[in-house]
């Protein structure tokens, strides 16, 4: 009779652990984000969800709520300047030649030489071209101003990784659009260099996150341009 008791109790058991919901005995989510997320539901101003997240009773709690509330302000205002800066290229792209020639807005900027009181004035944009084919052919074009005692004659390019590094990868090759020399005096001149990189649709598509930077080359000398993120999302929304 006793083993008999024992078996229906042990039965007993088993069914009632069985009945248990497990999913809510471990909450998905930390205190800190709960507190998060409740602070955020009363749709306070940000001031006014850092006062909140104060009156925490638990002083370590609540630290980490506004250390949580504060990185989320930075990313909300990174994603809202981002936002207005890919509306801003967006109204400075031009379309020509009977909507088939896409040509983003100018990029300049300058490199100093070293030392040297010498300059380089770099201009740069990404342009597409709807080929015979229907297909869109992608281009970085960029020009090259530089005062030097003889011409640098760029010849190749390369890709640059997510931290700006560009000693690696391989040589690709660029088209020299055009090669001009002017105000010569004594031994030196102010040289103009053209040219231009095909990019392959697939390349810009895995640069949206980031954006990406390429380094044109000559025996000389490199010179490195840098296609934001907003940039290139307002380019290739226009383009598609």
């Amino acid at each position: 009779m006793k083993k008999i008791f024992q078996i229906i109790l042990i039965s007993f058991i088993l069914i009632g652990c069985s009945s248990i919901d497990y999913s809510e005995l471990t909450s998905p989510t930390s205190p800190t984000d709960d507190q998060i997320s409740r602070i955020l539901s009363l749709n306070l101003s940000y001031a006014e969800s850092l006062n909140e997240a104060n009156k925490i009773m638990n002083p370590d709690l609540a630290a980490l709520v506004v250390k949580g509330l504060e990185a989320r302000k930075v990313q909300e205002d990174t994603v809202n300047f981002q936002s207005e800066k890919v509306a801003e290229y967006i109204e400075k792209i031009k379309i020509t030649n009977n909507n088939t020639i896409f040509t983003g807005p100018k990029i300049s900027d300058t490199r100093k030489r070293g030392l040297l009181v010498n300059v380089d004035f770099q201009d740069y944009f990404l342009r597409g071209v709807i080929n015979t084919s229907g297909e869109i052919e992608h281009q970085v074009h960029l020009s090259l101003k530089y005062t030097a005692n003889q011409k640098r004659i760029y010849n190749s390019a390369n890709y640059c990784d997510r931290w700006q590094g560009c000693s690696g990868g391989d040589k690709l090759d660029i088209l020299l659009l055009s090669s001009n020399a002017s105000n010569c005096e004594s031994n030196f001149c102010d040289y103009n260099e053209k040219m231009s990189l095909n990019l392959s649709n697939d390349f810009l598509e895995n640069s949206l996150d980031y954006g990406f930077s390429i380094s044109f080359n000559s025996k000389r000398a490199s010179n490195k341009i840098i296609i934001s993120a907003p940039y290139l999302i307002a380019y290739l929304q226009v383009v598609k």
